[in-house]
């Protein structure tokens, strides 16, 4: 152990730390912290306004799980403390990775098999030849949806003209998802023929990994993208993945994140939504096509 040596100033320390080790604070074990009801609701009101998440009341844990690392590494004493911190604006970079530790990011290779049946049997052969096909995964996470959409479309249309664009709230997460490096456990979805054609398995000290293809990297576009806020120009797309996020989403919000998404599919385009999620009174711009699939009208 090093130490460096100063002059030690009128107090008897040297610069900002006491000589003295005892007159340091003792700082409780953040997991044994508990997040009283009414800074529960100020972190609600704050996610919510963020990122148009609406927060349980029933979710203290999932905050406290979260949120017990920042504590930790500020030395906090309490999640009051935490959030005056967050808002302050004295740490311009702490409230992205609030953003990141709260949201949810569960998914899986080929997840809804169905969507991707109606993708490669139904949307890709009736595109006009000739023209790009633009697919945007919407709420992209760790990757795993866009990859499964860049693989279907390269399977059907070879080196034809095709593009994913794949946006998502976290960059923490989309840092992880442009890596393309998955445990090979999460490949068990994937098809035999996309898996032998599309992804490299990992050797020596990556065994037990596997890493999609630069072929298939190299098309999708990773972007943090805010669907609560304005949107930047994206241009115009043939099928819009909306899946499995708006179930955080109150009405409200489902109408406002809705219309903002439409305003960049074309006339005819799909919208694909999770299984549990419903367009019921969120936009009559669109119309079902069958479970889950939405067609622009």
């Amino acid at each position: 152990r090093f130490i460096l040596k100063t002059s030690p100033d009128e107090s008897g320390s040297y610069g900002k730390f006491p000589l003295n080790t005892k007159s340091l604070p003792t700082v409780p074990d953040p997991n044994t912290i508990k997040i009283s009801a009414a800074e529960f609701k100020q972190f609600q009101s704050w996610i919510y306004a963020a990122a148009g998440i609406n927060l349980a009341d029933h979710k203290q844990a999932l905050v406290m799980g979260r949120l017990a690392q920042r504590l930790r590494h500020y030395h906090l004493a309490d999640y009051g403390e935490y959030f005056r911190l967050l808002t302050s604006g004295k740490f311009p970079t702490e409230a992205q990775i609030a953003v990141d530790l709260l949201t949810t990011n569960e998914t899986h290779f080929f997840r809804e098999p169905k969507h991707f049946d109606f993708l490669r049997q139904h949307i890709i052969p009736a595109h006009p030849s000739g023209k790009p096909l633009r697919v945007w995964s919407a709420a992209s996470s760790s990757g795993e949806e866009p990859y499964s959409i860049a693989m279907t479309l390269a399977a059907a249309l070879g080196e034809r003209q095709w593009e994913v664009l794949a946006s998502d709230l976290s960059s923490r997460i989309l840092a992880r998802a442009r890596t393309g490096h998955y445990a090979m456990a999460r490949a068990e979805s994937i098809p035999r023929e996309y898996l032998t054609a599309y992804c490299l398995k990992g050797i020596d000290e990556y065994e037990g990994t596997f890493l999609v293809d630069p072929k298939i990297r190299q098309r999708v576009q990773f972007m943090q993208i805010n669907l609560n806020s304005a949107l930047p120009q994206l241009g115009e797309f043939d099928v819009i993945f909306l899946r499995n996020v708006m179930i955080y989403f109150d009405l409200p919000t489902k109408q406002q994140v809705v219309a903002r998404l439409l305003k960049y599919l074309r006339p005819n385009g799909y919208l694909l939504i999770g299984h549990s999620e419903s367009l019921y009174d969120v936009s009559n711009e669109v119309k079902p096509v069958m479970p889950a699939v939405y067609r622009k009208v």
